[in-house]
């Protein structure tokens, strides 16, 4: 017997179905948060979560392997201003009521319009915001439908926002964080002088990162607090370096898959007593970012 291989599928509007509303779709999401694309350890948090301005978020849902809860607006049709301001509006609200996760806001629609993007590039990168593009797609022949989320637009990496952040200086992180965390960035800095040359920090609104000739070449980045450093340390997870940390006293925070990054919270005396292990740390994020044996680098002379 042959098998039929083609089947013809044809795309709907959600928005338009006389049985299909936002309700179920946001049902399907429930039920399954990975068919977002956004990561596949997302549980749901809260559904219909009522906010102090009157109104509901749809969904909350939550990563423990990045520490990322997402706030959730569904939409059917096209995106229109009272949900692209709903969204920032609750991703604002959540992220003041518990600052012990990162809150990234989402939206989803049918439609993402050119006008959402001229509006969102007003807020240049200091929100954190994806939209994602819902298609529904209805199979005549097994009499189904299925829903396929497209990112296009996706968060930006610490690179990018080097480029488009607003640019800010020593004073600003010491009144952020602390004078005396500000300093811990400037011992650590001296630490990557040790093993290669050629690197310039940079304060930037959201993280201090490092720049080489200019560029943003963020293998590490650190994000002072008022007590404590947390260095970020851009390498892929693994288990060599689980064990590495694991068998230190640093006190990690969790991964963060979003931007592969390990994250460590230190204290003034980490630095001290387990130098050797943030170098080593260190030299491997720079390895794998650049490509380069330590001695291979062209400025380290």
């Amino acid at each position: 017997m042959e098998m039929e291989h083609y089947i013809k599928f044809q795309n709907i509007s959600l928005k338009k179905h006389p049985e299909i509303n936002e309700k179920w779709v946001q049902k399907k999401i429930e039920e399954d948060p990975s068919i977002l694309g956004l990561g596949d350890g997302l549980t749901l948090r809260q559904s219909e979560k009522i906010q102090q301005s009157g109104g509901r978020l749809d969904m909350l849902l939550h990563d423990d392997d990045s520490n990322t809860r997402y706030t959730i607006e569904l939409q059917l049709g096209k995106t229109d201003e009272t949900h692209i301001i709903r969204t920032i509006e609750y991703w604002d609200i959540e992220r003041k009521r518990n600052q012990n996760y990162n809150y990234v806001a989402v939206i989803i629609a049918e439609e993402i319009t050119n006008r959402f993007f001229n509006v969102i590039s007003l807020f240049n990168g200091s929100i954190p915001l994806i939209a994602i593009q819902l298609n529904a797609i209805k199979c005549d022949k097994c009499n189904s439908i299925a829903l396929v989320f497209t990112t296009i637009l996706d968060l930006i990496s610490p690179d990018e926002e080097e480029e488009i952040g607003e640019p800010v200086d020593r004073a600003y992180w010491e009144k952020r964080g602390s004078k005396d965390t500000v300093k811990m960035v400037d011992k650590l800095h001296g630490f990557i002088a040790e093993f290669v040359n050629g690197f310039t920090i940079k304060y930037n609104k959201h993280h201090i990162g490092l720049t080489q000739n200019d560029v943003a070449r963020n293998f590490v980045a650190f994000k002072p607090q008022k007590s404590v450093l947390v260095l970020h340390i851009r390498l892929n997870k693994s288990e060599e370096i689980d064990k590495i940390i694991n068998n230190s006293d640093l006190d990690q925070l969790a991964y963060d898959k979003q931007f592969r990054q390990y994250r460590l919270r230190l204290k003034q005396e980490d630095l001290a007593k387990s130098k050797d292990v943030i170098v080593d740390l260190m030299k491997k994020a720079y390895t794998s970012f650049t490509g380069n044996g330590i001695d291979g680098f062209p400025n380290n002379e």
